[in-house]
């Protein structure tokens, strides 16, 4: 995960806000665009794919770039796959939470993570930590994907 360890997480720049602290070119609004658009998880070679579906000519690297750019600022939300791949999704909401991703279609919920935080904040206490941040994803098989199994068998 790239958030970065706080105690209380500093409010979330969307990839829709304009200033995102860096400069801001055709490729960087075209890769927010497509981010926009795809309502799960996706890789970087996903969203290049998507883009020259789209006819926009924008390399891979670009878009490897403008990804990690956008998770410095907290544009995007990142997570790692089971093979260590960062996925990325542009987010709606702005306060802290986490997410149950489906491991097979990348379908994700954002889920608010009331158990959790008092779990983490147990957890640093009984350790005799000062708790100062802590990362939690969810992975399952969604429902459709579940049916979709189930049809096959």
């Amino acid at each position: 995960m790239s958030r970065s360890p706080s105690a209380t997480p500093a409010p979330k720049r969307h990839a829709s806000t304009p200033k995102l602290g860096v400069r801001n070119t055709w490729q960087r609004t075209a890769v927010v665009e497509a981010l926009r658009d795809i309502d799960k998880f996706v890789s970087a070679r996903q969203i290049h794919d998507a883009l020259e579906e789209r006819g926009e000519r924008v390399g891979l690297t670009t878009v490897y770039r403008t990804l990690q750019s956008l998770a410095q600022v907290e544009a995007v939300d990142v997570l790692q796959n089971k093979d260590g791949e960062s996925l990325y999704r542009h987010c709606l909401t702005e306060h802290h939470h986490h997410h149950l991703m489906c491991t097979q279609c990348g379908r994700s919920e954002e889920i608010e993570g009331g158990p959790v935080e008092r779990w983490a904040q147990l957890v640093a206490q009984r350790y005799g930590y000062e708790l100062v941040g802590h990362d939690a994803e969810v992975f399952g098989v969604c429902r459709a994907c579940q049916e979709a199994r189930a049809k096959k068998s």
